[in-house]
């Protein structure tokens, strides 16, 4: 004979409540290492992304830092080394124009017209032609032949200055000697203001010669950034003027340039900045002779020039200091163009806000 005892129903579910309640309590202890540990990991991990962001931050700092370190040491060094021609001469060494090594009388005067003509006469010959490959390359071009002129252009900016000297020396300035010069003296002879620029006879090599060099080197930048910043139009800009009947030359001149007129004008000055620093492509071909000429067609020189020709030679404090002169001359001569064409880019881009 079996006894059966039937529990109530309540002390089931307290029972079952109750060992529910271990059950949790156990979870949360276990669980409570792990909630701890992974707090830890992260305190540690945002530890170590605080202290890198620290560093990269010190890093940037520094090499910004180094720049302009580097940047006064180099106007201090021009400065110092430029001293003693400065007590010297004084403010008579921009206006004269004897260069005399042996007497120790110097001028910059020679050499600053040298620099400044030959940079501004490459960029009137460089300007136009090319901004018109760009436009060539971005509106006219077949698709066939777009890439390998892009690229033959480009490869122009990769050849050596050296290069560009050694061949306007045996190539360039004959031909110009023996073709193009003369034809240029026949040709504005009769006209009296461009007679004296195109007077004298045709040497092959001058300050002509030097500006067609230049203006071969510095092309690959003009009409590499004026390209690039051409391909940027939107599409729907020309799309939309060729709709209401306007030519190709048109939408170029009303649309893509005004559009893109800040890159363009950043390609040429960065060409112009090129231009007023070559050395040796322009020592091989302007003459270096220390004289100003009223023709393009004669010998002379620039800052550059100079300064490669003459350097290892000077012998003496003054004649030393004389050529680092030069050098602190280039530096201002660069600088204030690099700070007009900084004003003239806020200037455009001022009236580009405003319109």
């Amino acid at each position: 004979m079996s006894i059966r005892v039937q529990m109530p129903a309540d002390s089931s579910e307290a029972t079952r409540a109750d060992g529910d309640a271990v059950v949790m309590k156990a979870v949360s202890m276990a669980s409570m290492p792990r909630t701890r540990l992974a707090a830890r990991d992260r305190r540690q991990v945002l530890r170590r992304l605080q202290l890198s962001d620290r560093g990269f931050h010190v890093i940037t700092q520094l090499a910004a830092a180094a720049v302009l370190v580097i940047l006064g040491g180099v106007i201090l060094s021009l400065v110092l080394g430029s001293l003693p021609a400065i007590r010297e001469f004084g403010f008579s060494f921009l206006t004269s124009q004897s260069w005399n090594p042996v007497t120790d009388k110097f001028g910059a005067l020679p050499a600053i017209y040298g620099t400044v003509i030959t940079s501004v006469l490459a960029m009137i010959i460089a300007i136009p032609v090319g901004i018109g490959i760009a436009i060539f390359l971005t509106e006219l071009c077949p698709p066939s032949l777009r890439r390998p002129i892009g690229i033959a252009i480009e490869l122009l900016a990769g050849i050596p200055s050296i290069i560009y000297g050694i061949w306007g020396l045996f190539i360039l300035a004959p031909f110009l000697q023996q073709f193009v010069e003369p034809a240029l003296i026949a040709m504005f002879g009769p006209i009296p203001v461009l007679s004296r620029l195109f007077a004298g006879p045709p040497y092959g090599i001058g300050i002509f010669t030097a500006s067609f060099i230049l203006a071969i080197m510095v092309l690959p930048f003009i009409t590499a950034i004026s390209r690039d910043v051409f391909e940027t139009v939107p599409p729907v800009l020309k799309e939309a003027a060729f709709g209401i009947g306007c030519t190709t030359w048109e939408v170029v001149r009303k649309v893509v340039i005004p559009y893109t007129r800040l890159g363009v004008i950043g390609g040429i000055m960065l060409g112009l900045g090129r231009a007023l620093g070559e050395t040796m492509a322009v020592t091989f071909v302007i003459g270096n002779a220390h004289k100003i000429s009223g023709s393009l067609l004669a010998p002379g020189t620039t800052i550059s020039a100079t300064i490669a020709n003459e350097f290892t030679e000077a012998v003496g404090d003054v004649y030393t200091s004389a050529l680092i002169e030069l050098g602190l001359i280039l530096f201002v001569i660069t600088f204030i163009v690099l700070a007009v064409s900084r004003l003239m880019l806020m200037r455009v881009q001022r009236r580009a806000g405003a319109s």
